[in-house]
């Protein structure tokens, strides 16, 4: 093979992988993927931490697909719950669970 063909096959390779790659991420990329926005940022859920690590803040959905925003004291012992899917929109609730303010 000459040093001509050589290059030339090289370089058909070169862009055939190239446009092959962009074929195949289009082809094969979720639609989800797709969708998003540009300048947008997509998620299920977003948490806040403190600088331990510790959850005190959440935006998202359930299992169920019902959407929410729970707020945990510094201490751990208060979660402010707000749900519009929720029987109670807006609830205050100990650390056991129990309810000590709600509002419909």
């Amino acid at each position: 093979m000459s040093r001509g063909n050589l290059g030339l096959l090289v370089f058909v390779t070169f862009v055939g992988s190239i446009i092959g790659g962009a074929l195949i991420e289009w082809w094969l990329a979720p639609s989800a993927a797709r969708a998003q926005k540009t300048h947008g940022v997509n998620a299920e859920e977003f948490l806040l931490l403190d600088t331990s690590g510790k959850a005190r803040a959440g935006l998202g959905l359930d299992k169920n697909g019902e959407v929410g925003l729970v707020l945990t004291s510094r201490d751990g012992n208060r979660k402010l719950a707000l749900s519009p899917d929720d029987r109670f929109v807006v609830k205050l609730s100990d650390q056991s669970g129990r309810v000590l303010w709600s509002a419909p």
